[in-house]
C-alpha cells in the first residue's frame, strides 16, 4: 500500500530569480517527521534563509547541501502530504531548462538558404545554460522519488518550465501504482504563508495547452526572426559602411513596435504648423484679483476674423455675469496596478526603463514585498483578504496615519476592473523600508504601496466653479475648483486636484469692470516623440507582445539602434530604424503594421485555451510568413534604394589599413559603425574583426597561408592584444578551428605567431583556455588566455622574451627565455638570461604575478613538483588539423590580473 511505502516527493518550485521565501513557507507549514519529498525551484543563491530561522519557526531539523551544478542547492526536511509523512527535498531551476534551436549545421549564416528555415529545418531543444548541466542535475535528485509537485511561476511560461522539468526527470521517477497520480501543480500569486498553505492544499496538474501555446511562440519567432534577419543582414551589411549595428534584426513584435516609433516621427516630421489667434479678456470687481476669462469661440486661423471679433468686444466697457454654476465633482480612486499600468507609471513617473522595471519587480516578489507582478488584472476576488494586506503596512512611516485612517473608519471596496482570469493585481504583500530595498526597489514599491492604499480609499471631491461672462456679443468663462476632501489624493499627492485662486462670489446680472483686452497670435505644435509609456499603451491596445513580454521588445529596439531614449524617456527613431519601416512599408506594410501580429497573437491564446490546434496553427503561420519572406527576397531593391539614401557604400568608407591577400591592394578598416570590419573593394569582399577593441596593422607581416597581412586587436594596455589573419578569421583554415579565431588560436604548426609557437601552458581560471604569450607587450611583457579574459604580467623591463621549444619536467608547460640587460637584471650572479618554467622555476617566483593562487601550487608548499600536464602540447594530426594535448590538471599558480 502507498501508505506503506518510504514516499519520495519531488516539489518542483520557480519564483523567477529565487526561492528563499518560499522554502521557509513551505518548510514552516509542512515540516514534519517520515519519508521524504523533494522540491526544486528557481533561485539567485545570493538571497538565502538560514537553518537558525528554521529552528526558531520550530520545523524540526533541515539539512541542506550545495547541488553538483554549483548553482541549485538541496534542502531536505520531514512533512505531511496527503495524509502522510513523507521526505521533502527541495531544489530549483534558473529560468527555462530548455531553449529551442536549430540543429547544428543550420546556424551557419553562410552555407544555409535562410528560406529553408521556414520548413526544412529541424528545431531540437537544447540545454538553456549547457553550464549549469540542469538536466542531469534534476535527473540525480528526482531519482527515485515517487510524486512531483511543481511550483514554477504561474503564468504561461511556468507551465512551459513545468514541462520542461518533467521531460527531464519522468525517466527516472519511480513507477506509479494503478494509474495513481503523481505529478501535481501549485498554484499561487505571492510568497506569503496564506498563499502557500492555500496552494498546497489546492493542487492541481500542469496546463498542457498553455505551454504548447509558448511553444509555438517560440518556435514562430524563431524561424521567422531568424530567416529575416539573416538575410537583411548578409545583404545590407555587404553593402553600406555606415550602418551602426551589428544585427539589422527582424521580429513579429519587434518590427511592428518600433513602427509605432516611426509613426509618430513621420508625424512629426510631416506636420506644419499653423497660425490661430485667440482673445483674451482679463475682469475684475473691487479690489479683488483680475481674472483672466476663456473665450468661448476658443481659437479662429484667420486673423482678420479675429480683429473683428476683438473690435466687437472692445466697444464694451464691463463684463456681465451671465450664470454660475456649482457643481460637486470627484475624481476617481485608481483601479487596481496590473503590469501595463506599473509599467507605463515606472517610465513616465520614476525614470525607470520597463526592461529594469520588471527586474526590479520581480526581486521584490521573490523576496516576499509584492506579489505576482506579471497579470493583466485589475479587479480584485471577492475572497481577497484587502484588509490583512493593509495592515501590514499600518507602521509604515510614510504613510502609517493614512492607512491607521482606513482600518479605523473602513475600507472602501476598489473599483470594479478587468478580471484577465490570471493573478490578482500587484500588491504589498509585507511593509519594508529603503535601507531594504535599495534606491530603485524602494521607489517602485513606493509606488505600489500608495497606488495599493489608494485603490481601497475614497474618491477625491471637489467642487467645481464654473462663471459665465457676455462682453458685447461675445461669450467667455472663468472656472475654478475647491478642494473638499482630498481622498486617495492624499497617497498620491501627484494626483492632486491643482491649487487655483479661488473665484470672487457673484450672481448672475453682476457687472465686472473690463480690464483688459487683446488678441493673441499662437501656433499650433506638433506631437512630440513617443514616450515609453505611450509606446506600452499602444502595444497594450494593438495586442503586440504580452505583459511580460512587452518590455523586452522596447528594450530589443533599443539595443538593435533603430531608436534612442532621449531626455523624459522619448523613443526618437534613428534613421536605421526609419529607413527599414519604411521600406517594409513599400514592399509589404503587414509586415510591420500590428494587424497580423495581433491576429497570431489571438490564435496562440486560443492554443492556450485548447481552443485551437497546436501544429495547425504553427504551419498556417509560418505559410503565411514564408509567401511574405520570398516577396520581400524579390522586393528587396525597394528597401535598397532607401538605404542608398541614407547610408554610404562600403566601398566609399572607412580609411585604408592592410593589404588584401588576394589582390595585394589595401583594404579599408570602417570603424565608425557597427559592426568594425576590413573591406576590399576591389575583390568586394568583407572581413569580420573581433568588437570593442583597437584595430592597427601588424608590423606588415603576413600569413603564410593566404598572403593576407596581420592586424592587432587590443583592448587597452593593461588587457590582452592579438594578431589575426583577416581571411582566416572569417574563414577557418583548420577543421579544429572555428569562425572568430585569432593568430592565438591558430593551429598552424609552423607559424611564428600561432598557437604552437607561443601558447605557454593551461589558462588558469577557464577550463579550455591556453595562455599564450604576448610578443608585443614588451617591457611590461605579459601572456593572456585565447578564451577568457584572464592576463598575467610577468619580467617587467626584460630585454628579450621568448617561448622555447622545450618543455617543465614537472607540469609540462613550455618553458620561458628571458633575456635581461646587465644594469636591470634581477637574476642572481649577474645573470642576464635564464630559461625556465614560469610556474615550477623558483628563480622566476618573483618574477610572475603569483599573490593568493601561488600556495596552490606544489612547489610554493614546500613540496616536490608533480608531474601535472600543464602544457599546450605540440602533437599535429596529418592532413593539417591542429590539436593541442589536453592539459592533465588546472594551472592554479597564477594569480590573474582580470580584465
Amino acid at each position: 500500500m502507498l501508505l506503506e511505502q518510504h514516499v519520495r516527493f519531488v516539489c518542483l518550485y520557480s519564483a523567477t530569480n529565487n526561492y528563499a521565501v518560499v522554502k521557509q513557507r513551505m518548510v514552516l507549514e509542512f515540516g514534519g517527521s517520515g519519508p521524504s519529498v523533494l522540491t526544486i525551484a528557481r533561485i539567485n543563491t545570493k538571497f538565502d534563509i538560514s537553518s537558525t530561522v528554521l529552528q526558531a519557526k520550530g520545523v524540526g531539523s533541515c539539512t541542506s547541501r550545495k547541488g553538483f551544478n554549483g548553482a541549485c542547492s538541496i534542502h531536505e526536511y520531514n512533512g505531511g502530504f496527503s495524509g502522510q509523512n513523507v521526505r521533502f527535498k527541495m531544489t530549483s531551476v534558473c529560468g527555462h531548462v530548455m531553449t529551442l534551436d536549430f540543429i547544428g549545421k543550420y546556424n551557419n549564416w553562410d552555407k544555409v538558404d535562410p528560406a529553408e528555415l521556414f520548413s526544412k529545418a529541424p528545431t531540437e531543444k537544447k540545454e538553456a545554460n549547457p553550464k549549469l548541466n540542469m538536466v542531469k542535475f534534476l535527473q540525480a535528485e528526482a531519482r527515485g522519488c515517487d510524486y512531483v509537485v511543481l511550483w514554477l511561476d504561474c503564468d504561461k511560461e511556468g507551465e512551459n518550465i513545468c514541462f520542461e522539468v518533467l521531460e527531464a526527470i519522468m525517466p527516472v521517477l519511480n513507477k506509479s501504482y494503478a494509474n495513481e497520480k503523481t505529478i501535481f501543480r501549485a498554484k499561487f500569486s505571492s510568497i506569503t504563508d496564506t498563499d502557500i498553505c492555500n496552494a498546497m492544499n489546492r493542487l492541481g496538474e500542469p496546463n498542457r495547452n498553455e505551454a504548447l501555446s509558448v511553444d509555438a511562440r517560440q518556435e514562430l519567432d524563431l524561424r521567422i526572426g531568424c530567416a529575416f534577419t539573416r538575410f537583411q543582414t548578409k545583404y545590407f551589411q555587404g553593402k553600406y559602411g555606415n550602418l551602426d549595428s551589428s544585427l539589422i534584426s527582424f521580429g513579429p513584435c519587434q518590427t511592428p513596435t518600433l513602427g509605432f516609433c516611426v509613426e509618430r516621427h513621420d508625424k512629426i516630421q510631416s506636420f506644419k504648423p499653423e497660425p490661430y489667434w485667440i482673445i483674451q479678456a482679463k475682469v475684475s470687481k473691487g479690489k479683488e484679483v483680475a481674472l483672466t476669462l476663456d473665450w468661448d469661440r476658443v481659437r479662429v486661423f484667420d486673423r482678420e476674423v479675429g480683429q473683428m471679433f476683438l473690435n466687437i468686444v472692445k466697444t464694451a466697457r464691463e463684463a456681465k455675469v451671465e450664470s454660475v454654476i456649482k457643481k460637486e465633482k470627484a475624481k476617481q480612486r485608481p483601479l487596481a496596478l496590473n503590469t501595463v499600468e506599473m509599467l507605463r507609471v515606472a517610465s513616465s513617473a520614476l525614470g525607470m526603463g520597463p526592461q529594469h522595471t520588471m527586474q526590479v519587480a520581480e526581486r521584490l516578489y521573490t523576496q516576499g514585498y509584492i506579489s505576482y507582478p506579471r497579470t493583466e488584472t485589475t479587479h480584485y476576488p471577492e475572497n481577497f483578504d484587502l484588509k490583512a494586506a493593509l495592515r501590514q503596512q499600518a507602521n509604515n512611516p510614510f504613510w502609517s496615519e493614512s492607512v491607521k485612517a482606513l482600518l479605523s473608519e473602513g475600507i472602501n471596496r476598489p473599483r470594479k476592473g478587468n478580471d484577465a482570469g490570471d493573478h490578482p493585481p500587484i500588491t504589498p504583500m509585507r511593509s519594508a523600508t529603503e535601507s531594504e530595498l535599495g534606491s530603485d526597489g524602494w521607489r517602485l514599491y513606493e509606488y505600489i504601496t500608495r497606488h495599493f492604499i489608494a485603490t481601497v480609499s475614497y474618491d477625491c471631491k471637489y467642487l467645481q466653479t464654473s462663471i459665465a461672462f457676455s462682453i458685447s456679443s461675445e461669450n467667455f468663462t472663468c472656472t475654478g475648483k475647491t478642494l473638499l476632501s482630498s481622498g486617495f489624493t492624499e497617497v498620491m499627492p501627484w494626483q492632486s486636484i491643482a491649487k487655483e485662486e479661488s473665484l470672487p462670489s457673484c450672481e448672475r446680472g453682476e457687472v465686472f469692470v473690463l480690464d483688459e483686452v487683446k488678441l493673441l497670435e499662437k501656433q499650433t505644435n506638433p506631437p512630440d516623440y513617443l514616450t515609453e509609456a505611450e509606446l506600452i499603451s499602444l502595444m497594450e491596445k494593438h495586442g503586440i507582445g504580452t505583459d511580460a513580454s512587452i518590455p523586452v521588445h522596447i528594450n530589443n529596439i533599443c539595443q538593435r539602434n533603430y531608436v534612442t531614449v532621449e531626455s523624459g524617456r522619448r523613443l526618437k527613431p534613428t534613421n536605421l530604424g526609419i529607413v527599414l519601416v519604411h521600406g517594409y512599408y513599400k514592399i509589404d506594410a503587414e509586415l510591420v503594421l500590428p494587424t497580423i501580429r495581433s491576429a497570431v497573437e489571438k490564435q496562440l491564446n486560443l492554443i492556450a485555451q485548447g481552443k485551437a490546434n497546436f501544429k495547425q496553427v504553427l504551419q498556417f503561420t509560418l505559410d503565411i510568413f514564408k509567401r511574405k519572406f520570398h516577396y520581400f527576397v524579390d522586393s528587396i531593391a525597394g528597401l535598397d534604394e532607401l538605404m542608398e539614401v541614407s547610408f554610404s557604400p562600403i566601398a566609399a568608407t572607412g580609411k585604408p589599413l592592410s593589404r588584401c591577400g588576394k589582390c595585394h591592394r589595401f583594404m579599408k578598416y570602417i570603424q565608425q559603425a557597427k559592426p568594425s570590419r576590413l573591406h576590399c573593394s576591389h575583390c568586394d569582399e568583407t572581413y569580420s574583426l573581433p568588437q570593442n577593441g583597437a584595430i592597427k596593422l601588424f608590423k606588415e607581416l603576413r600569413c603564410p597561408l593566404d598572403e593576407f597581412e596581420l592586424v592587432l586587436w587590443s583592448s587597452g594596455s593593461r588587457g590582452k592584444s592579438y594578431p589575426l589573419c583577416p581571411y582566416c578569421y572569417s574563414n577557418p583554415p583548420f577543421r579544429d578551428m572555428k569562425k572568430g579565431m585569432g593568430c592565438n588560436e591558430c593551429t598552424h604548426p609552423t607559424c611564428q605567431h600561432s598557437l604552437n609557437n607561443l601558447g605557454i601552458g593551461q589558462c588558469v581560471e577557464c577550463e579550455h583556455g591556453v595562455m599564450t604569450f604576448d610578443t608585443t607587450s614588451g617591457p611590461k611583457w605579459k601572456m593572456a588566455c585565447n578564451k577568457c579574459n584572464v592576463v598575467v604580467h610577468f619580467f617587467e623591463n626584460a630585454h628579450k622574451v621568448r617561448v622555447s621549444s622545450d618543455c617543465c619536467e614537472s607540469c609540462e608547460a613550455s618553458l620561458v627565455i628571458v633575456d635581461f640587460n646587465k644594469a636591470k637584471s634581477p637574476l642572481p650572479g649577474d645573470e642576464t638570461q635564464h630559461t625556465g618554467c614560469v610556474f615550477c622555476d623558483p628563480v622566476f617566483q618573483d618574477l610572475v604575478e603569483l599573490k593568493h593562487a601561488a600556495m596552490k601550487h606544489p612547489m610554493h608548499r614546500g613540496g616536490q613538483g608533480r608531474r601535472q600536464g600543464r602544457g599546450r602540447g605540440r602533437g599535429r594530426r596529418p592532413g593539417g588539423r591542429g590539436g593541442l594535448k589536453k592539459p592533465k590538471d588546472k594551472m592554479a599558480a597564477l594569480a590573474a590580473y582580470f580584465v
